[in-house]
């Protein structure tokens, strides 16, 4: 229940924060990325509580307040003002007539958000671990099957670029500015991440001389 009413708490969340900026019902492309999102957060969350309850519990408390150290929750403010960048920025955008989007790049922007869930679904599936804040399991061990035998870090990529289409999604070309300091907060969390794990998760040492790149496969 508590999974639940969060995910209605952020679709309604959303709505506000592309419709209001807008002052439009008329935004078609905020309701189909609104469907496109909500609708793949759902199955996920339905696909969690039947097959992985204790990762969707692990899912369920997330954001600033619920992160350990004091430097995590200064990126995870950064990175929760940076997500309501992405949104609101484009439904100015709309508003005010910044950026002219042909159809064809929207659904493009919508097939890289079902392809950036699609990225974090394969990584919940390999990995029961994958908590919203970083922590570690009395009984944790290191996953380097699925995705993570390519990236060390599949489902933040897989979130970047989801967050990369939603701009196109959304008709704006001036929301991918948002988009940069996303990334920044995303690879400043990885890299925290990295040292945490690092030093509290025995044999991920070993797992990081074996899979060198972070995000991108080739790249970094």
């Amino acid at each position: 229940m508590k999974a639940w009413f969060g995910f209605v708490q952020l679709i309604a969340a959303m709505l506000i924060c592309l419709l209001l900026p807008a002052w439009s019902l008329r935004y078609w492309e905020a309701w189909v990325y609104v469907v496109v999102f909500g609708g793949s957060a759902a199955v996920i969350t339905v696909y969690l509580q039947r097959h992985d309850p204790v990762l969707l519990q692990r899912r369920v408390t997330a954001g600033p307040a619920a992160e350990k150290s004091r430097l995590q929750r200064l990126i995870q403010a950064i990175a929760s003002l940076a997500f309501l960048g992405i949104l609101v920025v484009p439904a100015f955008d709309h508003r005010l007539g910044w950026s002219t989007v042909p159809g064809w790049l929207v659904a493009v922007g919508d097939a890289l958000v079902l392809l950036g869930f699609a990225i974090v679904f394969t990584t919940f599936r390999a990995n029961t671990y994958a908590s919203a804040t970083i922590e570690t399991a009395r009984d944790q061990r290191v996953i380097d099957s699925g995705p993570y035998a390519v990236v060390r870090h599949p489902m933040y990529g897989g979130a970047l670029v989801l967050l990369g289409g939603t701009p196109l999604a959304l008709a704006s070309y001036w929301g991918l500015l948002a988009w940069l300091p996303m990334t920044v907060a995303i690879v400043w969390r990885l890299l925290d991440e990295e040292r945490i794990l690092s030093r509290d998760l025995a044999g991920y040492r070993v797992y990081q001389s074996r899979v060198r790149f972070h995000l991108v496969p080739g790249i970094w």
